[in-house]
């Protein structure tokens, strides 16, 4: 059977299905996103009616076309509505533009990349763009649903597999994800969304909300040194959020009449491990850079050999690593590597 037990669930099939289509119609993006996505329509419209003016409708089609996708890039409509007029126009870039854009939100998958090569765009732009929709739904329940109606449980796992090898750098594909995650997780995959949760946050570190849901997952399940340690991530990512504190304050408290185990932060050497860890999830989308090789030397030098290794992780824009690297310097006490990290968590927004 596919679905394993629910987890946190207390909604009505009902309830849930009406917060949903709650959710959907007064998303504010999403109609702004349905309003230009019309607009662009009557603007083709009048340019197929309208010869004399038919190129400067075009161009307004396109404009709206444009911001329909930028309001709402989850809808496969806008999609579909600009690469069809980038077709009418017979623009071959454009429309090569928009699908490496859209494999760009689907995590950038090396085997759909490979379909643009020799393809007539003209002819198959639209059919590629919307059999890549087709397959792979960017709206989560449409995405749940095709696994269910599948019944096969062996998707999820495939699923799985599949995440490992995605670039999830672009922050609409970490959302997408994040949210066919969260599926995982409500419908009780709740293994199986820890561990691609770990690869989502390799290539976006800054997604706090998604650390609160990974630390929360790990209280849950009574393994507190992991769960400190993800909100001790969300804490410093944003410190107006004091869920480490909070989760202490827990843990020091009676809850269900029983008291606590003793219970102590994770050590430096933990915390050393687990940075560690996710540094090298990143590694995969690594620019190569020439660190010289690390040899046994005396503090002040090993200090210089860590600003090194960090400089140049920045300077060829592997920030994602950097980040990672230069939390566990200041794990370990390195407070010159403060400066840096503020200026990294800038870089990646």
């Amino acid at each position: 059977m596919l679905l394993k037990t629910k987890v946190g669930s207390c909604l009505s099939n009902s309830e849930r299905d009406g917060m949903i289509e709650s959710d959907t119609s007064l998303h504010p993006r999403r109609n702004l996103g349905n309003r230009y996505r019309s607009n662009a329509l009557k603007f083709l419209r009048l340019a197929e009616s309208d010869a004399e003016r038919s190129e400067e409708h075009m161009n307004w089609a396109e404009q709206n076309a444009r911001q329909a996708l930028l309001h709402d890039y989850t809808d496969t409509r806008n999609w579909l509505c600009l690469v069809e007029l980038k077709v009418k126009t017979n623009d071959k870039n454009g429309i090569h533009a928009v699908i490496k854009d859209l494999f760009s939100v689907l995590g950038r998958d090396p085997e759909q990349l490979t379909q643009l090569h020799d393809v007539d765009y003209i002819e198959h732009g639209k059919e590629l763009v919307h059999a890549a929709l087709l397959k792979d739904p960017l709206n989560p329940q449409d995405w749940w649903n095709e696994i269910v109606s599948s019944e096969a449980e062996g998707l999820v796992r495939e699923f799985v597999e599949r995440c490992k090898r995605l670039d999830f750098r672009d922050q609409r594909a970490n959302i997408v994800f994040a949210r066919r995650l969260e599926q995982l997780h409500i419908h009780g995959f709740e293994d199986e969304f820890l561990e691609i949760a770990h690869h989502l946050l390799a290539h976006r570190p800054q997604n706090h909300e998604l650390w609160m849901q990974i630390g929360r997952s790990h209280e849950r399940r009574n393994e507190f040194d992991q769960a400190w340690l993800c909100y001790d991530h969300v804490q410093q990512l944003r410190p107006h959020l004091t869920v480490r504190d909070e989760f202490l304050e827990r843990l020091k408290t009676e809850m269900d009449g029983k008291k606590q185990q003793p219970w102590s932060a994770p050590t430096v050497e933990d915390r050393h491990a687990f940075l560690e860890k996710m540094e090298h999830l990143t590694s995969r989308l690594r620019t190569e850079v020439h660190i010289p090789p690390i040899v046994e030397l005396d503090d002040e030098h090993t200090d210089s050999m860590d600003k090194q290794k960090l400089l140049d992780l920045i300077s060829s824009n592997n920030m994602e690593e950097a980040f990672f690297y230069a939390r566990r310097l200041v794990a370990q006490g390195e407070e010159w590597a403060n400066e840096y990290l503020s200026e990294i968590q800038k870089n990646l927004g």
